[in-house]
């Protein structure tokens, strides 16, 4: 039988402004959890690159949520994130729910850097968000009518971060999930031109998707200034990641929660409905 933690134990929400630790922090302050969210704006702040940081936000916590920015993929990480492993167990940290990159080789070295501590864990290995479209980088271009991306890209089994935040409050908040692995897919694959169609038809707009060669897309990334390791980090996901290998389902979210995931139909339709993207169903 799964045992509940105590709601006076302090927990850490480490990208807990973005996609996923601010559902998880929502969903622990509802079930009356004391949080602490973790990011260079809070008190005290938190930078991953500034390991003066680390000791003040891990003192008095007993879990902690971990969402690596700018992702687990990107260069350096694993030099950054190994050493807050040992640092966070140094602390009185006993349990640590990783999310992690599905087909990333360099989330499989951080997932392997938390298996190889004495810290409990729970690792949730996930697919792209669905809210990539509506809370991310592909939400100006369906607004502007127009979502331009590299050729070539692979479908993929889109994942609402609805779902992972579920799985995990359920980790940090009992013990049914010590030591799992949870492979988290939403429900089917499909290309990116299928989910931009999904929208545009939902919000009864017309939103074009069009494919250039990759060193193109490069190129318009550059010409827009975005920083060059940025550019590296969505190219080689585009290219990696999205080579097909991620097409096959994961069962985590039935194993973890006894259901099965939402769908992308699901999570449109409710997006939709918010006006986010415009159109006649909001």
């Amino acid at each position: 039988m799964a045992i509940s933690m105590s709601a006076n134990q302090r927990n850490l929400i480490l990208g807990g402004t973005g996609k996923t630790g601010r559902r998880v922090a929502d969903l622990m302050r509802q079930a009356g959890h004391e949080v602490r969210i973790g990011s260079r704006s809070a008190t005290p702040a938190f930078d991953w690159t500034d390991r003066g940081t680390w000791e003040p936000v891990l003192s008095g916590v007993k879990a902690a949520y971990v969402a690596f920015q700018p992702d687990l993929a990107a260069a350096g990480a694993l030099d950054i994130i190994r050493p807050f492993f040992a640092t966070a167990a140094g602390m009185g940290v006993e349990k640590l729910v990783l999310l992690s990159g599905r087909g990333e080789p360099e989330a499989l070295d951080a997932e392997r850097a938390l298996q190889a501590t004495n810290l409990d864990w729970t690792i949730l290995r996930s697919s792209w968000f669905s809210q990539n479209f509506s809370e991310s980088f592909l939400l100006e271009p369906i607004l502007a009518g127009e979502v331009v991306l590299p050729s070539g890209l692979a479908a993929e089994p889109f994942v609402d971060v609805d779902d992972i935040a579920e799985i995990g409050f359920a980790a940090l908040t009992t013990d049914a999930h010590s030591r799992q692995l949870y492979e988290i897919t939403g429900p089917r694959a499909l290309t990116f031109a299928d989910a931009v169609a999904e929208i545009a038809a939902v919000t009864e707009r017309h939103i074009a998707f069009i494919e250039v060669a990759p060193e193109d897309y490069r190129a318009e990334l550059k010409r827009l200034d975005l920083p060059a390791d940025y550019v590296d980090l969505i190219m080689y996901l585009f290219t990696t990641v999205l080579d097909g290998r991620n097409v096959p389902l994961g069962d985590g979210i039935q194993r973890a929660l006894g259901r099965n995931p939402g769908s992308f139909s699901d999570y449109v339709r409710r997006t939709a409905a918010t006006g986010v993207w415009g159109g006649n169903n909001a």
